[in-house]
């Protein structure tokens, strides 16, 4: 018997302990609209000193709320690129590829770059957000965006989800999900940036929902971004409705709280560009979020620096209005050439951007298999995720 109660006594602390890290989780819409709106009302700083007290706390409770040890992490990639599959579009290439950012853990995407040659090229990330018929990175919408931005001068970097797409080591709602995708996110800023002519002045990253949350969150913990464009997802209210999103505490811990709104501004004074629809959860940016962020930019002297394009009658998407906002945004920004994105009339014009079929943009193929050091299985790479951080 006694022991047992030592064991009985260990298994209730463990229980204990995972009933309160699940009550820390904001998933969805956990706050109403009001709540949202009153709580950045509440929480909005009137200096700048006031302001780098509460960023460094919401940075700090994401890194914990990861469990992410970024400084643990290799530097650099782990293993040359395996980069193959080059295809000649209008004014651009793409290229799969695949990488490890962990021992065993590979990103998988496609590499577009301008056709024409230049000194220096901005890098552009673009991750994906949920979505199927096809997954990911092989819609449309997605396809069309980096082509466009290729075409404009940009390196631009486009990869899975972990569970889509060529990313099937794991499933998408794997517990550490938010913690394996941030990882997965800093290494392509890396590969990004291993890209001979990428200039590391002019870095940008644009994503739609789930792939909106990997830009602010990511531009949120590293200053490497200059410029970030996240569409239909900021919210004082919806935390994300995934666990690749808030699955895991970052967003609350005992008497700690913030939001995506707040997390969002951690990108202040760097420009950004908030894009939002009056279908979605983002439908309130007009009156809430945006008046928000303009003043945390404006402690910098900077309210400018933050803009808004609300789509009142659109729905959640990364449609063809909101890729042209984001055109003119990254065009100021990062030194692209808006030209390329325009016919002869002068109007945006994305007939130049081919989509591809699924087979061709994939990366494991009968030429280039998954490697055999894969991990694969939930458990496996959970294991992988606790032993190296």
């Amino acid at each position: 018997m006694k022991k047992i109660i030592p064991t009985l006594t260990a298994f209730i602390l463990l229980s204990c302990l995972a009933a309160k890290a699940q009550t820390e989780l904001c998933r969805g819409a956990y706050f109403t609209e009001e709540e949202g709106r009153l709580f950045l009302e509440k929480n909005t700083p009137s200096t700048l000193t006031q302001w780098a007290a509460r960023s460094e706390a919401v940075r700090k409770q994401l890194r914990e709320g990861m469990e992410l040890q970024l400084e643990k992490l290799p530097a650099g990639l782990l293993s040359s690129p395996v980069i193959h599959s080059k295809k000649v579009m209008d004014g651009y290439t793409v290229e799969n590829v695949f990488f490890e950012s962990l021992p065993g853990f590979y990103v998988t995407g496609n590499l577009y770059k301008p056709l024409k040659k230049r000194k220096s090229y901005a890098g552009i990330l673009c991750p994906h957000g949920h979505g199927n018929n096809p997954e990911g990175r092989f819609r449309e919408q997605t396809q069309k965006r980096c082509a466009m931005l290729a075409r404009m001068g940009a390196v631009v970097f486009v990869w899975d989800m972990i569970g889509q797409g060529d990313s099937k080591q794991c499933d998408h709602n794997l517990a550490k999900g938010l913690k394996l995708q941030t990882i997965n996110s800093v290494k392509a800023l890396e590969f990004l940036l291993s890209i001979p002519g990428v200039d590391a002045r002019r870095i940008g990253m644009t994503g739609e929902s789930g792939g909106g949350t990997q830009t602010f969150m990511l531009t949120a913990l590293d200053n490497r971004f200059k410029v970030a464009v996240p569409c239909v997802m900021v919210s004082a209210h919806f935390f994300g409705g995934c666990s690749c999103e808030s699955g895991m505490p970052v967003h609350k811990k005992g008497d700690y709280q913030t939001t995506n709104a707040e997390i969002a501004a951690l990108t202040a004074p760097r420009p950004m560009l908030l894009i939002s629809d009056g279908n979605d959860w983002t439908k309130n940016n007009p009156v809430a979020e945006y008046p928000y962020m303009q003043k945390i930019y404006a402690l910098y002297g900077k309210q400018n620096g933050v803009e808004l394009v609300h789509l009142a009658d659109e729905k959640h998407d990364y449609g063809p209005s909101k890729r042209k906002a984001m055109y003119f945004f990254m065009a100021k920004h990062l030194k692209l050439n808006i030209l390329k994105a325009k016919n002869k009339k002068g109007e945006v014009d994305e007939t130049p951007a081919t989509v591809l079929e699924q087979s061709e943009l994939e990366v494991f193929n009968t030429a280039h298999p998954r490697p055999a050091n894969a991990v694969t299985g939930d458990e496996a790479v959970t294991s992988l995720l606790n032993r190296i951080l």
